[in-house]
């Protein structure tokens, strides 16, 4: 009897009536047709042979296993050996390519190649740059490390120069400046490690005082325009506000109550003029008198004379005279009180008593206690002699003794 498998003969009674082999189907092989040929695996529960169907580029072999897994080549995976493993990438008609990501990825795209879960702060399509905010230093090899720049003061990028050893900011924000972008501006100063912008209400000139403020405070340098003060907000002393509100002008000057005579000689002259300060503080003006009176430059006193504030000179004049006045009050003062006190002592109160033959006379001042009452010191009736032979004045509330 043939004994053809049913499965994988086309026939059971079918055979070669000499050696005995079957005729087997596609995918059978054997004597009987009962095993599965080369490239072909049984089904499991049916017995049937499936074609292994092997990549013929990416397996080394036909033949799979029991359960259809081809034998694949390096850097080639799945069950029929059609796709790249991870690392690998472009399946072509030779073998899978290793990803190219620079040792800061193992995986990459595995049709374009494109890396995949950069590490290391790296990035790009072979992690072959530095993320943002990062540099590649040079210890170690190709590492990026994080750039030193606030991203408060910069954008936070850097970058190493050629022949430079430390990174440098990419770009400073509005203020600061210097090679990590830590140092404020010209026209700017340091509050509280930000730089805030120097205020000055226009009264500076970068071009003459390019440090505009001090970096350190804020405090206004080289104020313009006669202003003074911390933010050069006030005019100078001798100058005011006009009324716009812009401009500091020279100060009107103001009349004092004194007079004094100033004498402003020329060359060649034989007679000095005087004028009264207080005429000169209403009515003229330095400038006008240099004007009035030309004098040589080496003139020295009417130069000085030309310059002198006048509001300045009436301040000094005037606290002069009061400085005088409460020193001779208080001489006066100190003269009423010593005179005071010695007629206080010279006009103490005291009696006197002359003792005649026949009566006692008595005499008192009455300037001293002018309501004195010595009436009672004149009776006879309060007079006594002492057994010792003085005499006893008597009053209703003292007794006297002579």
């Amino acid at each position: 009897l043939c004994n053809c498998s049913s499965v994988g003969s086309a026939g059971v009674s079918e055979c070669n009536r000499t050696t005995g082999q079957c005729r087997c189907l596609a995918g059978y092989a054997g004597l009987r047709c009962e095993s599965c040929a080369h490239g072909f695996y049984p089904e499991q529960g049916t017995q049937r042979c499936q074609p292994c169907a092997c990549s013929p580029t990416g397996s080394s072999s036909a033949q799979c296993d029991h359960s259809g897994k081809c034998q694949c080549k390096v850097g080639v995976t799945a069950l029929k050996c059609d796709q790249c493993s991870d690392g690998y990438y472009r399946f072509n008609e030779t073998t899978c390519e290793p990803c190219q990501c620079n040792n800061h990825s193992q995986t990459c795209n595995s049709s374009t190649g494109t890396c995949l879960n950069c590490q290391e702060n790296t990035e790009g399509d072979h992690c072959e740059l530095c993320k943002e905010g990062f540099y590649r230093s040079t210890h170690p090899a190709h590492a990026c490390q994080r750039c030193p720049c606030s991203t408060v003061a910069s954008t936070g990028t850097c970058r190493i120069q050629p022949g430079d050893t430390v990174p440098r900011c990419d770009r400073c924000r509005t203020g600061y400046t210097g090679l990590n972008c830590n140092q404020c501006d010209k026209g700017y100063y340091n509050s509280d490690s930000i730089c805030m912008r120097c205020w000055c209400n226009g009264n500076v000139d970068p071009a003459r005082s390019p440090s505009v403020c001090r970096p350190d405070s804020g405090e206004c340098i080289g104020c313009l325009y006669h202003t003074a003060g911390f933010h050069c907000e006030r005019c100078e002393e001798g100058y005011t506000r006009d009324p716009e509100g812009n401009n500091c002008t020279r100060r009107e000057p103001t009349p004092g109550p004194e007079t004094r005579e100033f004498t402003t000689s020329a060359p060649n002259a034989t007679k000095a003029t005087s004028f009264s300060t207080a005429v000169l503080n209403s009515t003229l003006s330095p400038t006008t008198l240099q004007t009035i009176f030309p004098v040589s430059s080496s003139d020295n006193s009417t130069s000085a004379f030309a310059d002198v504030s006048w509001t300045q000179f009436n301040i000094i004049i005037l606290t002069v005279i009061i400085i005088v006045v409460v020193l001779l009050m208080g001489f006066v003062g100190a003269v009423y009180m010593y005179r005071e006190y010695q007629n206080r002592k010279l006009n103490a109160p005291f009696w006197t008593i002359e003792l005649k033959e026949d009566n006692i006379s008595f005499s008192s001042y009455h300037d001293s206690i002018p309501n004195a009452d010595v009436s009672g010191l004149l009776e006879d009736d309060g007079n006594e002699v002492a057994p010792n032979g003085q005499l006893t004045l008597t009053t209703p509330m003292h007794n006297y003794k002579a």
